[in-house]
């Protein structure tokens, strides 16, 4: 099987439930956040850190799968689509809290550093945030489902947290902001 199919030469592309749009369409900006971001993790995930937010992040990569799927959809379709759910957002608040409870309390804002590992945490933090903001768009123009944009909030606040456990476990200075 060709990678290449050429059909997007012309700068259009074709969405998962058919039909063909402009590359620069924002549907396809948002899912292509999305994908971005889900790259982003895999290099997180691939890096130094403990196995158990490997798995997590995993777990959060197949989700934004799902969420480009759903995304790559317009209108109805004749096979089932991945889903997202509230129980999605609850797993990463159940995380948020789980991390969140052997953390310092915030004082301050975090410049993101410290070490790679922290540093890449905050990229995709920031990534993620992009990604919501372009959902956000979506949502202003075509019925997208809110657990979506849920989803994505809460994943951001979820890297900001891992951020501060993996300074904490690899013993990296956080680094605050002096206005």
């Amino acid at each position: 099987m060709k990678i290449y199919t050429k059909t997007g030469d012309k700068g259009h592309t074709s969405l998962f439930s058919g039909g063909r749009v402009s590359k620069s369409d924002l549907r396809i900006k948002a899912y292509g956040t999305t994908d971005e971001l889900n790259s982003f993790i895999g290099l997180l995930a691939a890096s130094e850190i403990n196995i158990s937010h490997t798995k997590v992040l995993i777990n959060v990569q197949n989700k934004l799968y799902n969420v480009g799927s759903i995304l790559a959809v317009k209108g109805k379709t004749s096979f089932k689509v991945p889903e997202i759910t509230m129980i999605d957002v609850v797993f990463l608040e159940k995380e948020i809290d789980r991390l969140n409870l052997e953390l310092p309390p915030i004082k301050n804002f975090i410049i993101p550093g410290g070490n790679k590992a922290t540093a890449l945490c905050h990229v995709c933090r920031s990534v993620c945030r992009r990604a919501e903001r372009k959902v956000v768009e979506l949502q202003n123009i075509e019925n997208i489902d809110l657990v979506i944009i849920k989803y994505l909030n809460r994943l951001s606040d979820y890297l900001f947290v891992l951020a501060r456990k993996i300074s904490k476990e690899t013993k990296a200075k956080e680094i605050v902001w002096k206005p």
